[in-house]
């Protein structure tokens, strides 16, 4: 198997016992066995634990991080951005679960980097959803709002991961909390 395809194999069975069962069963025994390969064959893929758990934040943080990114780059309404990036939420928290579970804080004693570096994302966020709720109306508390707003799509991201309501009903319950930010 050509290496990238080896190193995607071991980040995608690395993520699986990370959401099923938490960052302290993640060992370089348990990932070999979760590929159905040696301990040799990931260490020719990756130096150690501590640099393949740091190329998958990398490939996590990408891939949690695209969708907003692309919807910061298209839409300047609040309303928009909220409703559009809730909607697209879902569809990315439903389509990569395993990605999410770890971001949303639904695995157990995530390592120190982990929590730093999605806090430091989550900071990210909020300042670019102050930036468009300041530019949309210079009165409102932008700052405070964001937190708001992050913590809400935070909440239906979980939800959407129980998958006991469906889209639809998620972004209209965002939506009618926006109205009332107003």
């Amino acid at each position: 198997m050509p290496i990238e395809q080896r190193r995607e194999q071991i980040l995608d069975a690395t993520i699986r016992i990370i959401a099923r069962d938490g960052y302290e069963k993640v060992t370089i025994d348990a990932i070999a066995r979760e590929c159905g390969i040696t301990r040799p064959v990931v260490y020719s893929a990756y130096d150690g634990l501590g640099p393949l758990l740091h190329a998958l934040l990398d490939r996590s943080q990408a891939r949690a991080l695209a969708p907003l990114v692309e919807i910061l780059a298209e839409l300047s309404d609040p309303a928009e951005f909220v409703r559009t990036g809730t909607r697209r939420l879902i569809e990315t928290v439903r389509s990569d679960p395993d990605i999410w579970r770890p971001i949303l804080g639904l695995t157990e004693n995530s390592p120190r980097e982990v929590r730093d570096r999605v806090e430091g994302d989550r900071d990210w966020i909020r300042g670019q959803i102050a930036g468009l709720l300041a530019a949309a109306n210079p009165e409102l508390d932008a700052e405070v709002t964001a937190h708001v707003v992050v913590a809400a799509l935070e909440h239906v991201a979980r939800l959407a991961l129980e998958e006991r309501y469906d889209t639809e009903r998620l972004v209209d319950a965002v939506d009618v909390l926006l109205a009332a930010l107003r």
